[in-house]
């Protein structure tokens, strides 16, 4: 048995404790959160030990554990507990700056920890169908809208939403990008609320990726072309769709002839897929499906995105101090 615990009671955190409870082969031992009231109702229904504090989890033999605390704490949390013999799953984003990643990488190196980030979408079965059947991506269409909920208002749509994505696009590509064009505003909070990028990468691949948290329905969707091949992907829905040009002509249309298949999706939950490869990780001590060094590499597309939306504001006379000093900062870092 695992011995394991969760860092962090909130939305997600408490879908974390209940996985790890449900696991066979884990003992959740703890649940940490900084309000008491809400550590002891969470680990109540988990029946594990409510904790205010982290760095009490190694004097109870602890091995590994889920820090899904606001970003600007990942750092703090995720690297004490790396030097304390714990493994850690992360929560994206992994970190707020370059630097502190690139350091969190380097802390679970040294220290033999196993250091694996919580980008979910590449867990999801339909997300794992679709790739199945890739081999050439040239475009992608990404769509990611979302109602306000307040939950990752400490950072902005990309980091918040749009990093899914990037994290998804970068991993199917594996090449580097040559350009970002971006666009993004505020509407509900002080930072980015709606943004959109294109992406070009070595290669020719071109992603075109927009992302919204003021919206008033939900879409998470992804559209790929390849050489005679369009997929597309409805992540909540689980639904997958291939549309290939076969041999023949559709006189009536005047088009070749193209074939639509509905792949079946397995019925699986993602975060338990994700806890489930953690744990497997932690176990025999491999290397995680999502990478320290993953989720290094869509913090820095992140931030180059950040960085050309104060390039686009400056084009059209604006100032763009808000949205691209701090960005400028954490990849010069």
């Amino acid at each position: 048995m695992i011995r394991s615990a969760v860092v962090g009671t909130g939305y997600l955190g408490k879908f974390h404790a209940e996985k790890y409870h449900k696991i066979k082969d884990t003992q959740l031992l703890a649940v940490v959160d900084s309000d008491e009231a809400t550590a002891r109702k969470i680990a109540k229904s988990v029946k594990a030990q409510p904790l205010t504090s982290y760095k009490e989890l190694p004097a109870l033999g602890v091995e590994c554990a889920s820090v899904v605390t606001p970003t600007s704490t990942h750092f703090e949390v995720a690297s004490w507990l790396l030097e304390n013999g714990i493994d850690v799953l992360l929560e994206k984003p992994m970190t707020t700056t370059v630097e502190d990643a690139r350091r969190l990488i380097e802390i679970a190196s040294s220290n033999g920890r196993v250091l694996q980030v919580g980008h979910l979408e590449r867990f999801n079965p339909a997300f794992r169908a679709m790739k199945e059947v890739l081999n050439r991506p040239w475009f992608f269409e990404v769509r990611r809208i979302a109602q306000f909920t307040g939950r990752g208002a400490d950072v902005d749509v990309v980091m918040d939403l749009m990093i899914h994505d990037i994290d998804i696009i970068a991993h199917l590509v594996n090449q580097p990008v040559l350009k970002v064009e971006a666009v993004g505003i505020p509407v509900l909070t002080g930072s980015v609320d709606i943004a959109n990028a294109r992406l070009t990468f070595e290669g020719g691949t071109i992603a075109n990726v927009t992302a919204s948290r003021a919206a008033f329905k939900s879409e998470r969707s992804i559209r790929i072309f390849q050489p005679d091949l369009y997929i597309s992907l409805d992540y909540g829905k689980k639904k997958l769709k291939i549309y290939q040009k076969t041999e023949g002509f559709d006189s009536l249309l005047g088009i070749p002839k193209i074939d639509i298949k509905e792949l079946k999706v397995e019925e699986r939950d993602a975060l338990e897929h994700e806890i489930d490869s953690f744990l497997r990780c932690v176990r025999e001590r491999g290397t995680p499906e999502v990478t320290g060094q993953d989720g290094l590499r869509a913090l820095e597309l992140a931030d180059r995105i950040r960085m050309a939306f104060a390039e686009h504001l400056q084009s059209l006379g604006f100032d763009s101090s808000s949205f691209g000093e701090a960005a400028a900062a954490r990849a010069a870092g």
